[in-house]
């Protein structure tokens, strides 16, 4: 009996540990911080693993991200960089061919208006984020600011990690964008589409911004979240594995002279599809998963099981 209880021990205290130890991990970032306090306290009153990228010359910028801090939410620099589309430039947006010292003003400043943020994602980008030699004297810049970068992908062959290496910068990505569409039903598919890749991959990151449909979700979806799922920081995954998917680059915007390519989403006039990203990787976290459920369910542990139950049992 002493052998047996040994045994059924070890398998217990085996399965406890198993399912904490691999749950996926999900961060969500609304970003846009700024311009809207109304809708932007609703996000502060969720979680405080929620977290926020404010844009530096928002008018509400250091309220936000100092009330955001004050609530435990994790901040981040939201800081404008030049996209392929031909549109107006936000004030400080970030270019190419800018000099270092120029990048490096951008980001000193941002970093003022911003306090305690700890990361800085690009608010569109396309054209910034494909030039590695761009991208180099970012990383440069944020490595004296000691802030990681959060690259929300908005091409595929974005350069942030090739550029980080050799800098002590930290690259993580965007996996999911909540709000292509302010659709409800289309943020829910997009929000589980975020929870399956965190239980494949053993993290996701989710990017939304706070639009009053979004919020709605969120407030429905965050306090229901399976219990595999473990909503976390971004900062929590820095030491998460990163996929690099990016081609060698000359430093220089992609030519402007590529074809168009059918709309990705003709409903809403999108002009240029987004490169398609290679498949995601199945990390070893998510066979430990599985082999961990598999143990659960089998006939021998459920056999322990029983027989644990019946221990206290007076009449055995």
């Amino acid at each position: 009996m002493l052998q047996f209880r040994r045994i059924a021990f070890a398998v217990a205290g085996t399965l406890a540990m198993a399912s904490p130890a691999f749950a996926g991990k999900l961060s969500i970032v609304i970003d846009d911080f700024g311009y809207r306090p109304q809708t932007e306290n609703q996000v502060l009153a969720l979680p405080a693993t929620i977290s926020v990228a404010v844009l530096p010359n928002a008018p509400h910028a250091r309220e936000m991200a100092t009330k955001a801090h004050n609530l435990g939410h994790e901040v981040l620099i939201h800081l404008p960089m030049a996209p392929l589309s031909k549109q107006p430039l936000e004030k400080d947006t970030l270019r190419p061919e800018m000099s270092s010292d120029e990048i490096e003003r951008i980001i000193r400043d941002a970093y003022g208006k911003v306090p305690y943020a700890v990361g800085l994602n690009n608010h569109m980008g396309s054209a910034m984020t494909s030039s590695l030699f761009g991208m180099q004297k970012v990383m440069q810049a944020l490595e004296r600011y000691n802030l990681y970068f959060l690259d929300s992908v908005t091409i595929g062959n974005t350069q942030a990690m090739r550029a980080a290496q050799g800098t002590g910068v930290k690259v993580i990505k965007r996996k999911v964008f909540l709000d292509d569409t302010q659709n409800e039903a289309d943020i829910r598919v997009q929000f589980n589409r975020a929870i399956a890749l965190a239980r494949r991959n053993g993290s996701a990151i989710a990017i939304g911004h706070p639009h009053p449909t979004t919020v709605r979700v969120l407030q429905q979806m965050v306090y229901n979240l399976p219990p595999d799922i473990t909503l976390v920081r971004p900062s929590n995954l820095l030491n998460e594995p990163q996929v690099d998917t990016s081609r060698p680059d000359s430093g220089l915007p992609p030519s402007k002279t590529t074809p168009p390519t059918s709309p990705r989403n003709p409903f809403r006039g999108v002009k240029f599809c987004k490169p398609k990203h290679p498949p995601e990787p199945v990390y070893a976290s998510r066979f430990f998963s599985i082999l961990s459920e598999s143990i659960r369910q089998s006939p021998l542990v459920q056999y322990y099981q029983l027989k644990w139950q019946g221990w206290d049992n007076p009449t055995n």
